[in-house]
């Protein structure tokens, strides 16, 4: 089975980031508990690199918002089109809508989506990337809650 970045991220956030727990394992610790379940060296790296880049657009004050005008319209270059593709960026419109996103988040989003070292980003994948980037941004509980809803409920639709 080939492992990614993104697997690395999901393995993260289902046992140490989402249950609560107040364990906070260091990274090299993480590191010998993500190499024991099988996942690769490079990706472990990769999926760190990844969780920095998200506290580091968490830290900035200014985030790569030119407007927080509702009434703005995000273009989405021709690298984002490719890799992002209309459905997942309808998915985007549609979590701002009912306010799950706002701009500044939005764009971290996207950030972190362009980050990820793959061709096109899967509704899953985008789920999942929302969920991480609202999980560390405070005063987001109730859009997580939201969207967490949405994604459990949602996979155990195709469960059934």
């Amino acid at each position: 089975m080939k492992e990614n970045v993104f697997d690395v991220l999901m393995f993260l956030f289902e046992n140490y980031m989402d249950d609560g727990s107040e364990f906070s394992p260091d990274q090299e610790t993480l590191t010998d508990e993500l190499s024991r379940a099988g996942f690769p060296q490079g990706e472990i790296t990769k999926a760190f690199h990844w969780l920095e880049g998200l506290s580091i657009l968490h830290e900035q004050e200014e985030v790569l918002v030119a407007s927080s005008n509702p009434l703005a319209i995000r273009h989405y270059c021709v690298l984002e089109q490719e890799k992002i593709n209309i459905e997942c960026r309808n998915f985007m419109i549609r979590m701002e809508q009912i306010g799950v996103l706002e701009p500044r988040t939005r764009e971290i989003v996207i950030d972190r989506m362009m980050a990820l070292d793959v061709d096109e980003i899967s509704m899953e994948q985008l789920r999942w990337i929302i969920l991480l980037v609202l999980y560390n941004q405070p005063d987001q509980e109730q859009a997580y809650a939201l969207l967490e809803d949405m994604v459990f409920d949602e996979n155990q639709v195709h469960l059934h």
